[in-house]
């Protein structure tokens, strides 16, 4: 078997900075983690929100801190930094092959998405933002490393696609469409449900939207070379 991560990201419609931050680290035991956090409202401001609160989590766990530790960590760092006055939410989806597992901590209203095949699971329970109090707790769910299991993430542009029209984005049906009639690649997906979410807005985002996929797969061949990659537009300003 084989792990495929893939991103996709917009910024909000004529904010030249992204209030969401995504981070990779290696785990000290084996494995990695993706860290996305999307700070309250937009812009520069958030961004910073953002990256404090990416920062101490990838951090504490390149230090072997586990991960439901390091978001509480951060949710208090942001609490002490901001006297509960702005907020930031948090997915963490960790390949642990030390536990032969994938752990997912949320701490976003957003649910996120568990498929197998084409079984789609919604996991939408309750989940309180970072910085709100010093009392906030992650909802952790931890799932063994099978063949066919796809995870969807997302920020709350995706929740909010589309609401402004008053034709709200529906998350599970865009993401049944897409594996019914194929076996996508990870990017497949988040590239699908980033266009949708956007077209929703008549292509004027009204949020910063990010979507991360995490697909568990066959493994083809002998290769044992990890790869990543990487697209960043560049504008040009006068």
């Amino acid at each position: 078997m084989e792990i495929q991560i893939a991103v996709a990201k917009i910024n909000k419609y004529a904010v030249s900075e992204s209030g969401d931050t995504l981070e990779v680290v290696e785990r000290p035991t084996g494995g990695l983690s993706v860290v996305l956090a999307d700070g309250q409202t937009s812009g520069r401001g958030a961004k910073a929100v953002s990256m404090l609160v990416v920062r101490k989590v990838i951090g504490l766990i390149a230090e072997g801190v586990r991960d439901g530790a390091a978001a509480r960590a951060a949710s208090d760092a942001l609490f002490a930094d901001k006297a509960g006055k702005v907020t930031c939410t948090l997915n963490i989806a960790s390949v642990d092959l030390h536990s032969q597992t994938i752990v997912l901590t949320r701490n976003n209203p957003a649910p996120m998405y568990i498929c197998r095949g084409e079984e789609i699971d919604a996991n939408h329970e309750e989940s309180i933002s970072l910085g709100t109090s010093r009392s906030v707790r992650p909802l952790i769910t931890e799932l063994g490393i099978e063949s066919g299991l796809t995870i969807v993430i997302f920020s709350d542009g995706i929740s909010h696609a589309g609401e402004r029209r008053g034709q709200p984005m529906n998350v599970s049906a865009t993401i049944r469409s897409v594996i019914e009639d194929q076996d996508p690649s990870p990017q497949q997906l988040a590239d699908t449900l980033l266009a949708h979410a956007v077209s929703l807005d008549d292509n004027r985002p009204a949020d910063d939207i990010s979507v991360l996929v995490v697909k568990v797969s066959a493994r083809n061949g002998d290769d044992d070379v990890r790869r990543m990659s990487v697209r960043l537009p560049i504008h040009a300003y006068s």
